[in-house]
């Protein structure tokens, strides 16, 4: 099974948290289902070129939280993740890609009411005009 996952070399975060927060999204997002069998740690090791440890460090985290399960002998799957867990993940991501955000506007010497009208014009330009998709009525 290939897996999408896009490793940055170049980036501050070690290979073992890119993979790790990548895997995990697929999970949480149900792009990887409950019940798939994920590639072998040294087969996909091998196939993103890097450490079988890196990998097992993965897979071990992930399925301390509950979102992996392996059977010996037989391999890792994903585990069932649950509606609440599907939620919360999603709003953490989120919060914490705008708290970077804001970050950057402060370190860039921005005031909050600049940095608001910044986050809706965004907004705006991503979502067009009309395109209610994620407001609550």
């Amino acid at each position: 099974m290939w897996i999408p996952i896009q490793l940055n070399e170049e980036s501050g975060a070690p290979l073992y948290h890119q993979i790790e927060t990548q895997l995990k999204s697929l999970i949480i997002s149900g792009q990887i289902e409950e019940g798939t069998l994920l590639p072998s740690i040294r087969e996909f090791a091998g196939s993103l070129n890097c450490s079988v440890i890196t990998v097992r460090r993965v897979y071990q985290d992930l399925e301390n939280e509950g979102l992996l399960r392996t059977k010996q002998g037989t391999g890792t799957f994903v585990a069932k993740v649950g509606a609440a867990e599907r939620g919360e993940y999603r709003k953490t991501v989120v919060q914490q890609a705008i708290a970077a955000a804001v970050d950057t506007g402060k370190s860039m010497n921005f005031g909050e009411e600049e940095l608001k009208q910044l986050f809706l014009q965004v907004l705006r330009m991503k979502y067009g005009p009309g395109d209610k998709k994620g407001e609550e009525s």
